[in-house]
Order: structure tokens, then sequence, then C-alpha cells
């Protein structure tokens, strides 16, 4: 499949990096790459009517020279710019950041498909995001996700029952044990279990991706 990329980064050889590694896709992908240095070039791109590119991902470094006059100022704010003229395309936000607030107001103001930090990640890792994302999966690097967790507990959206239902689960129990154990319906437990997906960006799954993704985040 010939897939459009943009690659919104001001450093040209992290451009030229990112395009080899992407090359090599495990998904058998011909890639057309596109390139932008700051917010004013991404936006000219992104935003352009005349000739429209429908880009199939942009990739975006989160700090980049600012476009005031459009009150764009980093990658978060081209994201969001990507969602309004590009609906079809999926977003991608690297950054240096790796604190927790940070980057948990990145993914609650962006919405995008995956963030990932830096220091996290290598070649195999970029391979992998790629290949989720083209895949409709959301994809956050180690210290992305931990972050994204630490918010989650700390407002309150894992309360004891979720923890209580997440414990069950890696110990093998099924919807109707789990159900018996703390009380509660099978219904509601299959309602649990959904929001606890949707809060760990799981899209699709079953109870092993609830326990990888839990597991990385050091939650069980």
């Amino acid at each position: 499949m010939i897939r459009k990329i943009l690659i919104v980064e001001d450093h040209p050889s992290m451009i030229t990096g990112y395009q080899t590694i992407l090359s090599h896709n495990k998904l058998g992908d011909v890639l057309e790459f596109y390139s932008a240095n700051n917010c004013k070039d991404a936006y000219d791109c992104i935003s352009n009517e005349t000739q429209p590119i429908s880009f199939d991902l942009v990739m975006l470094d989160y700090s980049l020279p600012a476009f005031p006059e459009k009150e764009i100022f980093n990658g978060g704010d081209l994201a969001i710019l990507v969602h309004k003229y590009i609906p079809g395309a999926k977003t991608l936000i690297i950054t240096s950041h790796f604190e927790s607030v940070i980057l948990y107001n990145i993914y609650q103001k962006t919405q995008v498909n995956g963030i990932m930090v830096k220091t996290d990640f290598d070649d195999e890792e970029l391979l992998l995001a790629y290949e989720k994302i083209m895949s409709d999966e959301n994809y956050f690097s180690k210290t992305a996700k931990k972050a994204k967790t630490e918010r989650l507990l700390a407002e309150g959206h894992f309360d004891s029952l979720d923890r209580q239902i997440i414990t069950l689960i890696s110990k093998g129990c099924q919807i109707k044990t789990i159900a018996n154990t703390i009380k509660v319906s099978e219904d509601t437990v299959k309602k649990r279990k959904s929001k606890i997906k949707d809060i760990l960006g799981i899209d699709k799954g079953n109870d092993e991706d609830i326990l990888r993704e839990c597991r990385l985040l050091q939650m069980i």
C-alpha cells in the first residue's frame, strides 16, 4: 500500500533518520514522504485547500518554531489542525518531554494516536509505533504510558472496583467468577472492563491485552 507521511521536525537530520527507519516497515507499505521544519510551513501544508494532500500519518515533533500569527506554538497545536483539515490522518507526537503532567496534558488536548518520548525508543520501537498506529491502534511509549496512567489514577479514573477487576483478571478469573467475587452483576463487570480498555487506549482486544498494558504501566 502507498501511504503519504508528513514529518514535522526542525532538525533535517532527524527527518532523514525517521524516513530511513520507516522505509523498512513490516507492513510492506511504500511511503511517500513530505516534510516541514516549523509550525508555519506545517500549517501551510496541512491547511492547503488549493492542493490538499490526504496524509495517512502526520509525525510531529512537539517543540517547534512557532507561528504566533495563527496561534500555533507547538506540535500539539498542529495535531489539532490535522484533525480539522485531514480527519482521516493518524497523528503521532514525538517529544523530549518526560514530565507526567505535560505528557498527559498533550494527550488530553490533542487526542493523538500516539505519543513517543525520545529517550524511550530506538529504530524498532518507531517501527512498532508506525505499525500499530496504521493498524488503527494507539501507541504510547513507556514514559508516555506511565504518565497517562499516573494522571488517570491521580484524577480517580481507576477506582478500587476497577483495580479489583484488573487483579482478578491477572489471576485468570472469568466474568462470572469476578462478578461473584466482588459481588456485582456480570453486566457491571463487562461495562467496567470496557471502561478499563478505553482508559488504557485499547480499541480492540481481550484480557491479555489489558494485562499487557497494565504490566507495562506497572499496575500489576
